[in-house]
């Protein structure tokens, strides 16, 4: 074994490194939590939420399908999550769950609740 290398015996990175007294530590998971709390970023699915039980139109794409290429879902937003969207039809009474991941844009036919505070701390 060649000693030049790692004249620790452990590898870098491999041990848990532990502040020295004098050494300033950022704020913990806990803080940084409790700071957003009550805050809202400008994702997707946080702006979808704003609109719940407003109608839009989602323009989606399904670029492996030969049949659903490009599809157009009109409906009421029930719920946003991280990765999806929750809508009903009221004409068919069809409830859709579509993947944000296939999402180009939504239309909306009135003016749509957005925060401009998305994004700052308080």
């Amino acid at each position: 074994m060649n000693n030049s290398y790692y004249p620790n015996p452990m590898f870098p990175g491999s041990a848990l490194q532990t502040p020295t007294p004098n050494q300033q530590m950022g704020p913990s998971i806990e803080q940084n939590i409790t700071n957003l709390q009550g805050t809202e970023q400008s994702y997707i699915e946080n702006i979808l939420r704003l609109n719940k039980g407003k109608v839009a139109k989602f323009y989606m794409s399904y670029p492996d399908s030969v049949e659903w290429r490009d599809k157009i879902f009109t409906g009421v937003i029930e719920a946003a999550g991280r990765d999806h969207i929750i809508i009903s039809d009221p004409n068919t009474g069809l409830w859709h769950l579509l993947l944000i991941i296939y999402l180009n844009y939504v239309d909306f036919e009135e003016p749509i609740n957005y925060s401009p505070s998305f994004g700052q701390i308080r």
